[in-house]
């Protein structure tokens, strides 16, 4: 066939017949009409050419003219056409670079989920780049019939390729111009082409003048017959001087379809007729056909995205190259993303980026060799998405320094499923249109909820096949089990690592198996056949229940018959008796929370916040030998994610999801568990467990239900608790809910500093005893505990400093607090460094104090003129009557003079010794219990001195005194001395 037929076959019939009367008519005139727009693809433009070297052509608006016969009037030709073609071109070109600003800037837009990375992070300066390897369509289709461990396992990547090489000659020397890039989810197809957007808008890909994105979920929406062109425009508007180029020039086009899945394509000339006018009208997916089957546009390049599952459904002919995305299977990937991610200098969210970099750099530090121990995190990290969990969990651990209403730890989990899935259904082709997340939740869920249940991380082939085939039916369901498997399988279950464990699979992630254990039973999936089975009757008999009444109130008109009234009330009873069981199925919800929430025997394990960094940062320490027995597998962020989804943000979220949580459903379990729950929470819980139910009270988002719980608790003890920025802010927002005074809260030792205290500040005002002792707190601390006791709100009665380096300047600061505070009555300052100057800043203040009335400032290296300057002012003082004075540096001169003071005299009675001239000090088991429990923290050697003088000064307080019951007293003490002494000899104190 000669060139002129090939483009009569690619022209229109009525444009070709107008063009053949042209001609036929214009020997005279020499003169033809041709619109440029009939002309598609090269062979247009070749055939256009053509013409214009025999026939004078003039055309139209928006088309060519041409005057032919003299040279000069080729001159005006040729000047003509160089000028209107340099106008098209600047035109093109303005028009080209609008749409790469408009490009860039949406594809560079961050969901609200990157946002919290700082305005630092983009797309465009930190990416890294997923492994893609070539593939092949008998490797796509090679059967895998059976859900084996085995089938699940990663492929090695071979035959790695880079995204700039996709569109290379293959192996035969052909050019590629189709290509299919598949991955399963979470492998970071969708960033991919964002990320490759991006860099051609950014002059990064010059292999093509132009390139066109579509998501094919919206092409999906759209059914009304539309033209390429039309379709272009209509999606963007800046191209509408560059689309009459299309086909007709040889721009270098780029089409890219994300996500392929999402659209039922018939490759069927009896379904999809062929199309080469990127005028003519057609539904959208005939446009994506026709682009597929080179017969629209067929110098254009085109890149496919889609999940394995959907691969087939483009015929092998019309694809040049299949390319698999395998995530970061190279450990150094995955270590090149968490520094990228981490180091960002806006990630903590303060305007000092500098201040928290040491941290960051011992973040990324503690995670890469927990990487480089093939833990199973790095089998989880092959998938970049889980990378991203990982780092925003990171981020919410240790970089929070408030914590608003919407961020908790369920709401990242939802929030990660929303972008990995986004409402996405698991088979576009199936009727039921079930969304994925509704059948993860329904087979995942289950299997999630067995193991939480039968305290189990790793599941065999049985456990899958009990979960995922006992209830497979039809044939639909078969159908959408292996789409499951093809794509979403490796998502949340991965082959375990462990030695001995080889044939066994874990959950991606530890935490996702105790969130979708959650969702499985607030989703109601925890059922009874005869609660399935009655659920369905009741749906059938209430819908039927209005027609049978009217049926029967006419039978019983016509035929009198009694029974008929007894019939339709029976009818109306079952669906009212299974809303009752529907109620007993909610409190049953609540009373799961309730167990799961205060098990015993997972009573004194490290709260959920310290388990979840140590499952992404390991532990430290000395490796568990293979022989040695685990510990039992404790699931008690269960409970709080089941809390965390009935939470209104989260359900809306999985609303999108396809996992409905009605309103009411909510209401009924948070009334449910008002009977469970809070009622539990008033038995003394363990500082640990106490965290986690605090945490769950902030995951649930119920202000009511907070309220009334926390009302209920006066005593909150937390000590030892290591009280991260996070902790500190979770309690702050638990407890700010309701403004009623708390007894105590105890804060030893929880790794307390200045921001702790500035988060804690309005907890602290309404506690009348606080514990602060053990926080290597300074007079940084000082300075905000002052403002906290000159607060004109503070109740604070009892505050203890105890084991706190605050030193001179702090008791400065202390000083100022003393004289102008109100509430304060006793006052510890025992062992913090004060020195003889801090001590005397503190008596010249506190004459300013009317309300104090026990001040202890032991072991602080205080002198004879310190110790007692403070107890003149002591003597003088309104209300203070007894200062601890004792493990000082007093000496025996002192020692007598404070022996000397008497109560009823002096008004105050100094605690420096054991003894009270020949008696024991009523005090001495107060002296020793202090020590006692303070040895730990203290230093011994000097502690063993003073032991040993008091031990010296009992003996010869023994030998003056002549009462026998004086001396059983002081052997009794003395004993208690020598077993202490004893002890801190042998180190077993």
């Amino acid at each position: 066939m000669s060139r002129a037929m090939q483009c009569q076959s690619c022209l229109p019939w009525g444009s070709w017949t107008q063009l053949r009367r042209s001609l036929s008519g214009s020997r005279g005139t020499r003169r033809v009409y041709l619109c440029a727009a009939s002309v598609p693809g090269a062979a247009g433009s070749c055939f256009l050419r053509k013409v214009l070297c025999v026939s004078d052509i003039s055309l139209p608006r928006g088309c060519v003219r041409y005057q032919g016969g003299s040279q000069e009037h080729s001159v005006q030709l040729s000047s003509s056409r160089h000028g209107l073609s340099q106008l098209r071109n600047m035109a093109s070109s303005d028009a080209i670079k609008k749409h790469q600003k408009s490009l860039s800037a949406w594809f560079s837009h961050q969901p609200n989920e990157e946002r919290q990375f700082g305005p630092s992070f983009s797309l465009d300066a930190v990416h890294v780049d997923p492994v893609i390897r070539e593939s092949s369509l008998e490797e796509i289709l090679k059967p895998s019939p059976d859900l084996m461990i085995q089938n699940q396992l990663q492929q090695p990547c071979s035959q790695v390729i880079s995204l700039q090489n996709l569109f290379d000659v293959d192996t035969c020397g052909r050019q590629v111009k189709n290509v299919v890039l598949y991955g399963t989810v979470g492998t970071g197809k969708s960033t991919l082409i964002k990320k490759m957007v991006v860099d051609w808008c950014h002059g990064r890909l010059p292999r093509f003048e132009l390139v066109i994105p579509f998501s094919c979920e919206d092409l999906s929406h759209s059914h009304a017959p539309i033209s390429l062109r039309r379709l272009i425009t209509k999606k963007y508007q800046h191209l509408r001087d560059v689309v009459p180029m299309l086909g007709a020039s040889n721009l270098k086009v780029l089409f890219i379809l994300n996500g392929l899945e999402r659209l039922n394509l018939d490759f069927r000339l009896a379904g999809t007729e062929l199309c080469c006018d990127p005028n003519e009208p057609v539904p959208p997916s005939a446009i994506v056909v026709n682009l597929l089957r080179k017969y629209l546009l067929p110098e254009a390049s085109i890149i496919v995205t889609t999940r394995p599952s959907a691969v087939r459904r483009i015929p092998g002919k019309y694809v040049g190259r299949y390319a698999e995305i395998c995530g970061f299977s190279d450990t150094n990937l995955q270590k090149l993303y968490f520094q990228m991610r981490l180091s960002q200098p806006d990630c903590s969210g303060e305007n000092s980026a500098g201040s928290r970099s040491g941290e960051r750099e011992n973040l990324v530090e503690m995670l890469s060799r927990n990487l480089e121990r093939h833990n199973q995190i790095a089998a989880a990290c092959f998938l970049p998405s889980y990378c991203w969990l990982v780092c925003t969990t990171l981020h919410f651990l240790y970089f929070t320094r408030t914590v608003p209403p919407s961020q908790t730890l369920t709401g990242i989990y939802t929030s990660f499923l929303r972008l990995n899935f986004s409402g996405e259904v698991l088979d576009s082709t199936d009727p039921t249109n079930i969304s994925m997340m509704k059948y993860v939740a329904k087979t995942v869920g289950k299997l999630a909820y067995e193991g939480v249940m039968s305290r189990k991380t790793c599941f065999s082939d049985d456990d899958l096949q009990q979960c995922f085939e006992v209830e497979m039916k039809t044939e639909s369901e078969l159908n959408l089990l292996e789409v499951f498997r093809s794509d979403v399988f490796r998502f949340f279950l991965t082959p375990c690592v462990q030695p001995g464990k080889e044939h066994t699979v874990v959950f991606t992630i530890p935490a996702m198996q105790e969130y979708l254990a959650a969702l499985y039973v607030v989703l109601g999936e925890k059922k009874t056949l005869a609660q399935r089975v009655g659920k369905e009757l009741s749906e059938v008999i209430g819908k039927v229940s209005e027609d049978v009444a009217v049926v029967l109130n006419i039978i019983s008109k016509v035929l009198p018959l009694r029974f008929l009234p007894v019939l339709f009330n029976l009818l109306k009873i079952f669906p009212r008796y299974f809303s009752r069981l529907s109620g007993k199925e909610r409190d049953a919800i609540a009373h799961t929370m309730a167990e799961e929430l205060f098990k015993e025997e997972d009573y004194y394990n490290d709260d959920v916040l310290d388990q979840i960094n140590s499952s992404i940062l390991g532990v430290e320490g000395p490796m568990r030998h293979p022989d040695e027995a685990p510990d039992d597998e404790v699931f008690e962020l269960f409970p709080i994610f089941m809390g965390g989804i009935l939470s209104r943000r989260n359900r809306a979220i999985l609303e999108q999801l396809g996992c409905s949580i009605k309103n009411l459903a909510a209401f009924e379990i948070a009334k449910a568990m008002k009977k469970t729950v809070i009622r539990n929470s008033r038995k003394g819980l363990p500082p640990s467990e106490l965290m986690d139910y605090l945490f769950f009270l902030h995951e649930f988002q119920n202000e009511r239900f907070t309220a009334e719980a926390i009302h209920s608790l006066r005593t909150v003890n937390l000590s030892s608790v290591k009280m991260t920025p996070l902790k500190c802010s979770v309690l702050a927002s638990v407890m700010g809910t309701t403004c009623h005074e708390v007894e105590e809260l105890n804060l030893t030792s929880c790794n307390l500093d200045t921001s702790s205290l500035r988060i804690l500040f309005p907890v602290l005002l309404r506690c009348k005893t606080l514990h602060l002792q053990l926080n290597s707190l300074g007079s940084d601390a000082c300075k905000e505990i002052r403002d906290l006791l000159l607060h004109d709100k503070c109740v604070v009665s009892n505050l203890r400093l105890a084991n706190n380096p605050l030193g001179k300047q702090g008791a400065q600061y202390l000083a100022e607090a003393l004289a102008g505070n109100r509430s304060l009555t006793h006052l510890s300052l025992l062992h913090t460094t004060l020195g003889d100057q801090g001590a005397e800043v503190i008596a010249q203040h506190l004459a300013e104090n009317q309300h104090l009335q026990e001040l202890n400032l032991g072991y602080n290296s205080l002198t004879d003129t310190a110790a007692l300057q403070v107890v003149e002012v002591a003597k003088k003082h309104v209300t203070l009557d007894k200062v601890h004075l004792y493990f000082n540096d007093i000496s025996e001169d002192g020692k007598r003079i404070l022996h000397s003071l008497r109560m009823d005299r002096d008004g105050v009675r100094a605690l420096v010794f054991l003894t009270a001239g020949t008696d024991v000090s009523d005090y001495w088991s107060n002296i020793l219990n202090v020590v006692q429990r303070n040895l730990p923290f203290w230093d011994r050697e000097r502690v063993q001195q003073h032991l040993a003088l008091i031990l010296q000064d009992l003996e010869s307080s023994r030998r003056q005194t002549a009462s026998p019951w004086r001396k059983a007293k002081f052997l009794r003490v003395e004993s208690e001395v020598k077993k202490m002494l004893g002890k801190l000899q042998h180190g077993t104190l």
